[in-house]
């Protein structure tokens, strides 16, 4: 074990990454793993998984692919139950789910708000809810860590949706602490800004006049700055840290100040 590692107090820890097969949730995993962790790698694409998996095998540690779709509510508890077999039992858990619909508030009909409603909010109520019931079961502490948004705590336009789940995200996360709090269950989540994931949608030329002109750290994020995210929150270095949403997202909001951009960009 690394002095590293150790710093993390998650050696031989069990880890569910709900979504573990790519983007934030493969970084997520693999940095868990190096700090110690066994970890269950949940992904609707078992293939995408099993290569994460060989990943943290060749860091030294066990991994375990874990079948399903947390969108099927029938699934949840059974995708619960085989991590904890696989694993043998469960010590945390990290939700990387969710998508936005675009479209103006106006345009977007009565399903599509469901839709938003349950793949961003929903099913990690009850993906958190199935983790905390296993952790008090078994009189375990433990750590939960969710994906929230900077949609979430400012105006989303063509995104009403999604910025409104994520903010119901940014409260359940809240409230879990505080209920679970009594548990030795710390519940925190991640609001990450302009993040290059494999489902990104803009040009490269479109996603790095955006980062130059709106985000003071004038880049877009990585997949691994979450992971670092999610790895400090889920660890002993946050003992104290419960209820709380962690901006990874380069200055965005802070820059929310300058709507026409950043001071100086347009400086002769």
């Amino acid at each position: 074990m690394s002095q590293e590692a150790s710093f993390f107090g998650l050696t031989g820890k069990k880890a569910l990454i709900v979504g573990g097969g790519q983007g934030m949730g493969e970084s997520t995993a693999l940095f868990l793993a190096r700090a110690g962790c066994d970890v269950g790698l949940m992904d609707v694409v078992p293939a995408r998984a099993d290569a994460v998996g060989q990943k943290i095998a060749a860091l030294g540690r066990r991994s375990f692919t874990i079948a399903g779709d947390v969108l099927d509510d029938g699934q949840i508890q059974p995708i619960i139950a085989d991590a904890e077999a696989k694993l043998g039992g469960l010590d945390l858990m990290v939700s990387i789910v969710g998508a936005a619909a675009w479209g103006s508030l106006l345009e977007i009909s009565a399903e599509m708000w469901d839709q938003q409603m349950h793949l961003n909010l929903r099913y990690f109520f009850l993906v958190a809810k199935a983790v905390a019931q296993s952790l008090i079961r078994r009189g375990k502490p433990g750590a939960i860590v969710g994906i929230a948004s900077v949609d979430g705590q400012r105006a989303s336009p063509m995104r009403g949706a999604y910025g409104a789940a994520k903010a119901g995200l940014i409260n359940l996360v809240q409230t879990m602490a505080v209920e679970w709090a009594p548990q030795n269950i710390r519940v925190n989540a991640i609001a990450p800004g302009h993040i290059v994931t494999p489902r990104l949608y803009d040009t490269p030329q479109r996603a790095d006049a955006y980062a130059a002109s709106l985000i003071p750290a004038r880049a877009r994020g990585t997949t691994d700055d979450i992971g670092k995210a999610a790895l400090f929150l889920a660890s002993d270095m946050a003992r104290y840290i419960t209820g709380t949403t962690l901006d990874v997202d380069g200055g965005l909001l802070a820059a929310n100040l300058f709507p026409d951009g950043l001071p100086g960009n347009n400086q002769p």
